[in-house]
């Protein structure tokens, strides 16, 4: 796989996800400026997602490396790098992660409690595509772990975009450390892919599954093979015009390849990549937003 540069054209990730199944961002939506603004959810809090736990551990030490995009990295007052794109008040949850191939990752970590959330952004994006629903899960009483993909924002610039599942793991890994019991994962791109595949063998109780314009396979990483394991309920989102139909049709195969009981497949209009359906998508992206929020929310209450 190409490593991945904040800017994408459309024919670059046409080719990448259509014709080898990539996953990089559509032209212009790189995620590198400041968040959309998406409008504020309106979805019900969970009942009891929060509950007495023991204290967290220590957070991780600060570790030095060559940040992807240097130009848009900051550290906090404790030394870890972190995207310029995340709010201010949000930049004292970031951390650093390292994965089982020793890449560092920048992270933020919110919440706290046993029901984590994993959300894992597209490529070509930044940790920022998720920054807004992964706040508001944190205020409804989940513990929220989003990390940066190696080669973007604030995450170590390695040789090549190779083995990204394990940045997915490691996201998974951290919810484990900080004491999460069970696990919804969540990713959009091949964010949604590699988010899968990690959930397949995660030791934590996988409780439900959102992928958004997902594609069935990312490089090495099969999403298809991972949906035949992962019986939870499980929401697909694509739009019919992202990449010329392309996307969508991949979306497809993961859908008939799942073997979840309870599984959705929702189709948004226009031509929308990831979570942008979310942040641009005009007067549905609130709803779809909710429509996110709420299943999250659903899928712990059917896992008690």
């Amino acid at each position: 796989m190409l490593k991945v540069r904040p800017a994408v054209t459309a024919a670059t990730a046409l080719v990448c996800l259509g014709l080898v199944s990539g996953c990089a961002s559509p032209a212009g939506d790189s995620g590198r400026g400041s968040e959309a603004g998406a409008a504020k959810s309106t979805a019900p809090k969970p009942s009891g997602a929060r509950s007495s736990a023991p204290a967290p551990p220590p957070d991780h030490e600060p570790v030095a490396y060559k940040p992807s995009w240097p130009d848009t990295t900051v550290r906090t007052a404790r030394g870890h790098r972190v995207n310029t794109c995340v709010p201010k008040d949000l930049r004292s949850k970031a951390t650093t992660l390292t994965t089982s191939d020793k890449v560092r990752l920048s992270a933020l970590v919110l919440g706290d409690g046993p029901d984590g959330v994993l959300l894992d952004h597209e490529q070509g994006y930044s940790i920022c595509s998720f920054v807004d629903i992964g706040r508001q899960l944190a205020k409804r009483g989940y513990h929220v772990v989003i990390p940066e993909y190696r080669n973007h924002g604030a995450s170590e610039d390695v040789a090549e975009n190779e083995h990204i599942d394990r940045d997915a793991r490691a996201g998974l890994a951290e919810l484990r450390r900080v004491g999460a019991k069970r696990v919804f994962l969540a990713g959009a791109s091949c964010g949604g892919t590699t988010a899968a595949v990690a959930g397949v063998d995660t030791p934590l109780r996988v409780v439900g599954l959102l992928m958004m314009s997902s594609p069935a396979r990312c490089g090495g990483v099969d999403g298809v093979a991972a949906v035949k394991k992962l019986n939870v309920p499980t929401l697909l989102v694509a739009s019919p015009g992202d990449m010329q139909g392309n996307v969508e049709k991949q979306v497809r195969e993961v859908y008939a390849a799942s073997v979840a009981r309870k599984k959705e497949l929702l189709i948004q209009k226009g031509e929308w990549h990831g979570t942008s359906m979310i942040k641009r998508a005009g007067a549905s992206r609130a709803a779809l937003q909710d429509r996110v929020i709420t299943f999250v929310v659903d899928s712990f209450a059917a896992a008690r």
